[in-house]
């Protein structure tokens, strides 16, 4: 089948050819086998459908100026939607940890600069000597379809971190997840990132949704040192918190022995020394024995 050429919006320019029937089906068969390889990698079992790709290029803002960076682009679906979109393919940067997938990228979009790396050490895999500065000014923005569900949060946040480190103050990170909610916590980004979903991609497969994540108004100019101070009192208030559940326990647990007495008749003493077998005997001898105590001890009952 002969393959389509495709004309960006933006100047008329041919750009790369389009994919065809049997490509997509080889690249189902390579990215199933990539998944069964390392499924934490992968995160999928097929490249995303076409609908989605759309749906990711149509929040790529052409008017931002600098390079637009593609963390995780497989075969490249995303990739020819960008280029569909009016995206020039010198602008584009593409970092795939797979190095099959890479062959495939550097084959199919020879104009693009496509990279060998962890995108999710992104400011390392960029400042690597090789790569020559590859990323000479702030990035417009970011586009992942990295399977972010299956890493930690903070591992999530710190990608998160890292990207916007790499644009500019209009700079957009763009995700989409097969899941309901945003796949980097929303309490987690409050004052510092916004999160937009898209309208649901049903006829993805499965389902999927779109976030566009931007920075906060006057988040930039935020020192990290106010994170950290936020860090360590949210740490604070768990501590506090363990603590108190501790004192209140123990507290109940005085309550519940000195009320196998009558009030007044005990010696003021602390909780700890009041779980203790031998001060009950003591007090029990104290108040004249069991057959004097106005409870018998550990029955609660008369004598």
């Amino acid at each position: 089948m002969a393959s389509q050429t495709l004309r960006s919006r933006n100047n008329g320019r041919d750009a790369e050819p389009t994919v065809t029937l049997e490509q997509r089906l080889s690249d189902e068969a390579r990215f199933f086998k990539s998944w069964l390889d390392n499924p934490l990698v992968t995160g999928a079992v097929s490249p995303s459908g076409r609908a989605l790709a759309r749906m990711m290029a149509r929040y790529v803002d052409l008017s931002v100026p600098g390079p637009i960076v593609e963390l995780g682009p497989g075969t490249g679906p995303i990739t020819e939607a960008l280029l569909q979109h009016g995206v020039a393919p010198e602008r584009l940067i593409l970092i795939e940890f797979d190095p099959d997938f890479c062959k495939l990228l550097k084959r199919r979009f020879p104009a693009v600069r496509v990279v060998q790396g962890d995108a999710y050490h992104l400011r390392q895999t960029l400042d690597h000597p090789t790569l020559a500065n590859i990323l000479k000014v702030p990035a417009a923005c970011v586009v992942s379809s990295l399977p972010l569900l299956n890493k930690p949060e903070e591992q999530r946040l710190s990608l998160l971190e890292e990207a916007f480190s790499c644009m500019g103050p209009q700079g957009s990170f763009i995700q989409f997840t097969y899941g309901l909610m945003s796949p980097v916590p929303r309490n987690r980004v409050t004052g510092r990132f916004t999160a937009t979903p898209s309208p649901s991609v049903w006829f993805n497969l499965p389902p999927a949704r779109v976030w566009v994540y931007r920075r906060f108004a006057g988040s930039s100019q935020r020192p990290a040192k106010i994170h950290d101070l936020l860090g360590r009192l949210r740490s604070g208030k768990a501590k506090v918190q363990r603590d108190f559940k501790r004192e209140f326990e123990a507290a109940r647990e005085w309550l519940n022995f000195a009320g196998r007495f009558k009030v007044g008749r005990l010696k003021p003493v602390s909780p700890h020394t009041a779980q203790q077998p031998a001060y009950a005997k003591q007090e029990i001898k104290r108040l004249g024995g069991t057959r004097h105590a106005d409870v018998c001890f550990d029955r609660g009952r008369r004598p």
